[in-house]
């Protein structure tokens, strides 16, 4: 099951949408889910920062890892933006074929 990761990236509410269909249609991860009602409480440039966000969950496999990232840069807004990867230790095996047939 080490083929299979979970991202999460969080972003304003605004620009979530748009950057899950980007990696969606590039076919990068298979499917995002955006969670809203994210309160992040953050130190950023010396200050203690609380902004609303949204977090994406995005699904894809592990060798995508590093292009999704860069994409991810490419596209955000934030000059640091949180990215980061969980393995799927076991799925359901049709879903994770699934994930496989719509990335690339």
């Amino acid at each position: 099951m080490k083929d299979y990761i979970v991202v999460y990236v969080t972003a304003p509410a605004e620009e979530a949408p748009q950057l899950a269909k980007t990696l969606v249609e590039e076919k990068l991860v298979a499917c995002v889910n955006i969670v809203p009602g994210l309160r992040s409480i953050y130190w950023w440039q010396g200050n203690v920062e609380d902004e609303p966000e949204v977090l994406c969950i995005m699904k894809t496999r592990s060798n995508l890892f590093e292009p999704l990232r860069d994409r991810v840069v490419e596209l955000h807004s934030y000059e640091v933006a949180e990215i980061i990867a969980l393995p799927i230790l076991a799925g359901s095996p049709p879903y994770l074929d699934w994930i496989k047939e719509n990335t690339k």
